[in-house]
């Protein structure tokens, strides 16, 4: 990515100022821990996404924890009339999990996330490739394994044999997840192989076709309708955002990411909706190879958006909802 000086403005604070999780005085809560867990070793594409967690932190300096205020309250939107600024959430950065592949690794990974949720409301696992979502998301259940559930956003169902980055779900599945309340949204065609798919339509996993998004009038209705799916045993829900779900064009550092997929907004929007249920405690941001993004840096950049997205729907928790339209 090329670098480009940046301006400095005191009236125009920037969103990376995140302090250190470990330095936070005894009895503070956070709203929102990042935690970097870089694993790559099992892709079954040649990656570098463990570089990858420190370039999104690097991203998040261009943009501001500002959210617009909206002109157009008229027209029924129910966004808040003035700003809202993140800054105002207690944001904290709990480092990267060292070496997190492996079973060891795993088990590193899961008892740092289970610490750092027992001091935040919502932790944002950076990835690393898809595989990492084991690990972060029986952290974040623990105890709950039983009457939790996952959303995922991705083109592909991640219900390959073996352990790899194509094998997540199924490995969550064996470790005590109820395929019932798994919602795997932005399904591809030629993403997946026929024996997957029908093992996804055996095990009564819902699948949401990248098409079916054409027909709805926002993608936070699809996300609603997931959350109602994978909350139903009214444990918490882990969502997994896999970036190649997207559109090529916009995901080039992606190894799997195939024309035709997702638009930023669209991806956007679906994590901003998902933040705005209490149900979501635990998120992976996952499949970003930053040492092959075009010049612009376009997809670690919409990485960091994603971050302040999820950041979003957790302030709008405590307006109501009312950031999610």
């Amino acid at each position: 990515m090329t670098e480009t000086a940046l301006s400095h403005d005191p009236l125009w604070p920037r969103a990376d100022d995140w302090p250190d999780f470990d330095a936070m005085a005894a009895g503070e809560h956070a709203d929102l821990a990042l935690l970097g867990v870089p694993a790559f070793r099992t892709s079954l594409s040649p990656t570098a996404a463990h570089a990858t967690p420190a370039a999104i932190r690097a991203a998040l300096h261009r943009y501001s924890p500002a959210l617009a205020p909206d002109r157009s309250r008229d027209l029924g939107s129910d966004r808040p009339a003035g700003s809202v600024d993140l800054g105002q959430l207690r944001l904290v950065d709990a480092g990267d999990v060292t070496d997190p592949d492996g079973e060891a690794g795993e088990d590193v990974t899961r008892a740092r996330v289970a610490r750092v949720l027992g001091r935040s409301d919502a932790l944002m696992a950076l990835g690393g490739d898809n595989s990492v979502t084991v690990a972060t998301a029986l952290g974040a259940w623990g105890s709950d394994l039983a009457t939790a559930g996952l959303v995922t956003i991705d083109a592909h169902h991640d219900l390959r044999d073996g352990i790899s980055n194509g094998s997540p779900v199924r490995r969550l599945i064996e470790a005590g997840l109820d395929p019932s309340r798994i919602v795997q949204i932005g399904i591809q065609d030629f993403a997946n192989s026929v024996a997957y798919g029908r093992r996804a339509e055996e095990l009564g996993i819902t699948v949401v076709h990248r098409d079916e998004l054409h027909h709805r009038a926002h993608p936070s209705l699809v996300m609603a309708e997931a959350l109602e799916i994978a909350g139903a045993g009214g444990g918490p829900v882990h969502l997994d955002i896999d970036v190649d779900v997207c559109d090529r064009a916009v995901a080039p550092a992606c190894p799997a990411s195939v024309p035709g997929g997702l638009q930023a907004w669209e991806l956007r929007a679906l994590v901003r909706a998902a933040a705005l249920d209490r149900r979501v405690r635990s998120a992976d941001l996952v499949e970003i190879d930053a040492t092959t993004d075009a010049a612009d840096g376009r997809t670690v950049r919409l990485a960091a958006l994603c971050v302040l997205e999820f950041a979003a729907g957790l302030a709008g928790r405590a307006s109501g909802g009312r950031l999610g339209a």
